[in-house]
């Protein structure tokens, strides 16, 4: 996708952690107009009114703001997932509703394909950031609840989901279409196995 000459914004001093903000926000907002090609340093810079050298000196490369970019998108995601196990536990539509929130923040936020084209490159160690924020992710739920074998049902539960909606976002309406399944087949699916996380065994290891 093109993106036409803007009119040149006025520079302010901006600190660090000010440009960097904005830098995510206009990436975020380059993402879903144009996907992970159009999350570029230049068009960043364009969009927030800084040379793209700026950008540079705040992310070092393109790679790494894309990978700013996806760490900011799963923080995002802890913190609409707040007081999620309480939900599970009461409310009937929480699962549904859990599973809505992972897989619109990988299809509809473009998580998905942005985290593919990070994995394509080949540069692993820009999936650090990515680390960070999953972790942060299973901690955030892990510290809602209070059984000793919460973690380790919490980290396979995150897998699950979010293996499934990074497949459902790049090759889910293919496979459904092949299928003649419906379009939130996926989706339901994953609401109907979540609450069986719930239980204090966990899920009965397979039998090998």
């Amino acid at each position: 996708m093109a993106y036409g000459r803007k009119e040149p914004i006025r520079r302010r001093k901006r600190m660090g952690d000010e440009v960097r903000d904005e830098a995510l926000i206009a990436a975020r907002k380059l993402l879903l107009a144009g996907g992970p090609a159009a999350v570029t340093v230049a068009n960043v810079g364009r969009e927030i009114g800084m040379t793209h050298a700026n950008v540079l000196h705040h992310f070092g490369s393109a790679a790494s703001l894309q990978s700013a970019l996806m760490g900011s998108m799963i923080r995002d995601l802890t913190s609409a997932l707040d007081n999620v196990v309480e939900l599970l536990k009461t409310d009937a539509a929480a699962p549904r509703t859990v599973a809505d929130k992972v897989f619109d923040a990988f299809d509809k936020g473009g998580a998905g394909p942005l985290a593919a084209w990070i994995i394509l490159s080949g540069d692993v160690k820009q999936l650090e950031p990515v680390r960070e924020a999953v972790r942060a992710l299973v901690e955030a739920i892990v510290g809602q609840s209070t059984d000793d074998a919460a973690p380790e049902r919490v980290r396979a539960a995150v897998l699950m989901m979010a293996v499934s909606a990074f497949g459902d976002a790049l090759i889910g309406p293919h496979v459904r279409e092949m299928l003649d399944q419906k379009d939130d087949a996926m989706r339901d699916l994953i609401a109907r196995i979540l609450p069986l996380f719930l239980i204090p065994s966990g899920i009965p290891e397979a039998i090998r």
